[in-house]
């Protein structure tokens, strides 16, 4: 395996969605506020940031530029999953700072509780938290290549 670089101007997560809003500035303030991200990086007045969560989570708010466009009012493109602590508690505070409730917290038959709200920019966020450890075979699926068990957990 080659050795990972460290490039200090750019978030260290291996997988780091850019999502597009029409203000940045105004979408960094609500991620703070609604989500609990923190802003670690501002390039230009209004062009980007860079936000982190938790231990390992990271996104880039971006601009309007180009081609890139935030979603559509009538359609959703994608959505961004945060594990968080209580989601109770997280799913209260983005509503107090405004998302819009798509779903509200409900436990899933696969071991989560989960819900679903809209920020400012038309993006889906999930905030959820883990209730049980469930086998994915007693769903049905089948597992292709287990998560490393730092990841899920088991020692």
């Amino acid at each position: 395996m080659v050795p990972v670089r460290i490039n200090r101007s750019v978030p260290p997560p291996t997988v780091v969605p850019v999502l597009v809003y029409e203000d940045v500035r105004a979408a960094v303030a609500f991620l703070t506020a609604a989500f609990g991200f923190v802003e670690r990086t501002r390039i230009g007045d209004a062009h980007r940031s860079q936000l982190a969560i938790g231990a390992d989570g990271a996104v880039i708010v971006a601009d309007t530029e180009g081609e890139r466009r935030p979603p559509h009012p009538r359609g959703h493109s994608h959505q961004i999953r945060v594990r968080v602590e209580d989601v109770d508690a997280a799913f209260a505070r983005a509503r107090e700072h405004g998302a819009v409730v798509v779903e509200a917290p409900v436990d899933r038959m696969y071991g989560e509780r989960d819900c679903t709200l809209e920020d400012p920019g038309g993006h889906l966020w999930q905030l959820a938290e883990a209730i049980a450890d469930v086998v994915p075979e007693e769903l049905g699926c089948q597992t292709v290549n287990p998560w490393p068990a730092y990841l899920s957990g088991e020692d």
